[in-house]
């Protein structure tokens, strides 16, 4: 018999936070949607008019990393805090068909970014982060978590794995995807999360806390979460 999960004093036994789905219109911008779903009316607004301007602007049009999604959100006035366990981009990600197409173009830039986040006032913390501090933090806010999509799946969707619109944009077959998802609720007596995944069309998905766990440590993610502060 699974345990219940234990959260703070008055913490809800059940929490589902009521977002606006953006599905993913590349197979480069799942963060970016992302960082819409949690964003306030006025900005999300200014983001889609602006979507390429500004993106070119902020240098990441073409791949994203979750650095990039803190600087979009600084940009917008929206409170939250990076942890990650690796500051800057991985040695060990050369070599690695997910990254290396992507490395060459972005490695100076996702280094330089880490190494001028503090006076940037983007705020990260190099640690790695329990489920129950992210389930302990959805009462304040979502939280954007980078994952491998080959790890997710869907108790009521039944969609497993990764979507077919993500397929037709991934070399096959390959051990990792990076992917981020929304985190927005969760149900601690059946130990189920409640998630927003912008390559499928307006759903909450779920899924168990053992597979969050899984997909959001997988080698590659760095455990790279966002918390985020509404």
């Amino acid at each position: 018999m699974r345990r219940k999960l234990l959260l703070k004093p008055g913490q809800p036994e059940r929490l589902h936070i009521q977002l606006l789905h953006f599905k993913q219109k590349y197979n480069w911008d799942c963060g970016i949607s992302c960082v819409l779903m949690v964003l306030p009316k006025r900005q999300r607004q200014h983001l889609l008019k602006n979507f390429v301007k500004i993106c070119k602007k902020e240098g990441f049009y073409g791949s994203t990393w979750t650095i990039d999604l803190c600087y979009l959100l600084k940009r917008y006035g929206i409170n939250h805090v990076y942890y990650t366990v690796t500051l800057g981009v991985h040695p060990g990600y050369r070599g690695n068909s997910f990254y290396n197409n992507i490395l060459t173009k972005d490695e100076s830039r996702i280094n330089r970014r880490f190494e001028t986040a503090k006076s940037d006032g983007v705020v990260i913390e190099r640690a790695s982060v329990t489920c129950a501090t992210i389930l302990d933090h959805l009462i304040n806010g979502p939280v954007i978590v980078l994952t491998n999509a080959r790890l997710l799946n869907c108790d009521v969707c039944k969609l497993n794995k990764i979507s077919t619109e993500l397929r037709k944009c991934i070399p096959w077959p390959i051990s990792y995807q990076g992917h981020f998802i929304v985190l927005c609720g969760y149900d601690l007596n059946s130990r189920k999360v409640y998630y927003r995944n912008p390559s499928f069309a307006d759903r909450v998905c779920i899924m168990s806390v053992e597979t969050l766990e899984e997909a959001r440590k997988s080698y590659g993610t760095d455990e790279d979460v966002i918390l985020v502060y509404t």
